[in-house]
């Protein structure tokens, strides 16, 4: 049985859980990962596979293209390298 604790921001990205249109990512079984969001996770494997900088730099600019400023991108971006995923680093 799948013991994963459900989570409130997506441990690779940070984005809100409650933000990502599919509840979570897929694990290979196409069960839902609740651990990562359905952008950084699927089919049992990370979308996006770099530092924990380069992702911060991929996200920081999606966040300007959807309207975010520069300052707030950062903002929302600067504690990633302490999510789960890229502790292990």
């Amino acid at each position: 049985m799948n013991k994963q604790k459900q989570q409130k921001m997506c441990q690779s990205c940070g984005m809100p859980m409650s933000q990502d249109p599919q509840g979570g990512g897929t694990n290979t079984d196409g069960s839902v990962n609740t651990m990562y969001c359905s952008y950084c996770y699927q089919n049992g494997a990370f979308t996006f596979n770099g530092t924990v900088r380069e992702m911060q730099e991929f996200c920081r600019k999606i966040l300007i293209e959807k309207g975010h400023s520069k300052f707030t991108a950062w903002l929302f971006t600067r504690g990633m390298s302490r999510l789960e995923r890229w502790k292990k680093q």
